[in-house]
Order: C-alpha cells, then structure tokens, then sequence
C-alpha cells in the first residue's frame, strides 16, 4: 500500500523559513520521481518542484531561487526547504509521486505566510 505522510508546516512569518518533509512507503523508493504541489481553495493544484530517481529537478517559476527540493533515498524521505516565505506561498502542500501509471498523494501540511 502505498502512503505518502507529510510534515513540517506550519505558520510563520514572511521572509522565515520552513523545511517540509515526506515520509514514503510502499513504492521503489529509489526509482520513482517525486514531488511537491500545492493548493488554495478555489484554486487547482499546482506543482511546485519534482526530482527524479537521479536527481534532476523542476521548479516552477514562482519558487525559483526560493525553494529547494531533495531527497534521501536511504530513509525514503523527500524534502522542500522554503526560504524567504512570501503571503502568496500560503497553501496546503502535497507530496505527490506516481506509481505503476498512478498518482497517489499525501494529506497535505498547510503553510500559512502572514506578512
């Protein structure tokens, strides 16, 4: 069974810091792509950085140079370090990965950013 369990968010104030975490189980840890995405009501998901079984990133434009994504494929962990939180990254954040052609997702860790 595959689950995916969030953590780390949080309310902090603009310009803080925040690292999410990512606990997986029940997948090939080492192979799969992972990543982050996050929601606000009314809105659709939106991805915010994957990484690959070897490392290779994504960002969006909006997190560029801000938020850095990683992973330990020894503790199956994934991570997002959020520097210099902004109101506008006020969201809930999801892990996501896909697994033999389905997505599956975690609960979501809300991050609220009050300037």
């Amino acid at each position: 069974q595959v689950r995916l369990v969030e953590s780390g968010g949080g309310l902090v104030q603009a310009g803080s810091s925040l690292r999410l975490s990512c606990k997986a189980s029940g997948i090939n840890f080492a192979i799969n792509t992972l990543g982050w995405y996050r929601q606000v009501p009314g809105n659709q998901r939106e991805l915010v950085a994957n990484i690959t079984s070897v490392g290779s990133t994504v960002y969006s434009d909006p997190v560029k140079g801000r938020f850095t994504i990683s992973r330990d494929n020894v503790r199956r962990m994934l991570y997002l370090q959020i520097d210099s939180l902004r109101p506008e990254d006020t969201a809930v954040y999801y892990c996501w990965t896909n697994y033999h052609y389905r997505d599956f997702w975690g609960q979501g860790t809300q991050v609220t950013v009050s300037s």
